[in-house]
């Protein structure tokens, strides 16, 4: 049965998105090993430091906050990011969130800040082209577009500060915690509303 608030888009089983968060996350890997083979790509540089950690919790930090703002005052974001996130993560357990913040954020951040910045100059330019890519990779239907105008953003706000700080540590991180975070949130809201409505349907 489709999801009523997007008819194009079937509800999938946790097995079916962990399976298919795995294919992508090797697939994407893949191109980025490819292309910076082929392309003799330098590798953005990976530095762990306290700086790192610093900036990857602040820019996590500001995309949280931000996404709920912009989930609170834009309704078509918010219809777009809920039929989104019902589909990705209902589904999972709560041990599942880590795969949720890993695969993505390794698979991701290697292929548009670690080898597509450089390769396409590591300048500004190379950020807005990476940035409207990861975009249309999160577009799930023709409704969803909200949703991909605010992964374009996200895409935007990682690579410029890949490209500030030449650190490939600061987005990876960023984007796990982010994704981490976001899927939390949503779990336990989606939790509370169950409950409420259990609690609803029990009184006589």
């Amino acid at each position: 049965m489709a999801n009523p608030n997007n008819p194009e888009l079937e509800p999938l089983s946790r097995n079916q998105i962990l399976i298919f968060m795995g294919i992508t996350a090797i697939f994407l890997l893949a191109i980025a090993k490819i292309w910076q083979r082929l392309g003799a790509v330098q590798l953005l540089s990976t530095s762990f430091s306290t700086q790192a950690l610093l900036w990857s919790l602040g820019l996590a930090g500001g995309i949280t906050l931000t996404s709920g703002i912009i989930y609170r005052l834009w309704p078509a974001y918010r219809r777009s990011a809920d039929v989104y996130l019902e589909l990705v993560i209902k589904p999972l357990m709560w041990v599942d969130l880590i795969w949720l913040g890993l695969l993505p954020g390794l698979s991701e951040e290697l292929l548009f800040r670690g080898v597509m910045l450089p390769a396409l100059g590591l300048n500004l330019a190379a950020v807005f082209i990476s940035s409207i890519l990861f975009g249309v990779l999160h577009l799930s239907g023709n409704g969803q577009w909200p949703y991909v105008v605010w992964a374009t953003i996200v895409g935007f706000a990682l690579g410029y500060s890949a490209l500030v700080t030449g650190n490939l540590v600061v987005p990876v991180v960023a984007h796990i915690i982010t994704n981490l975070v976001s899927g939390t949130l949503w779990k336990v809201n989606y939790w509370q509303k169950q409950k409420a409505n259990s609690e609803f349907n029990d009184k006589p």
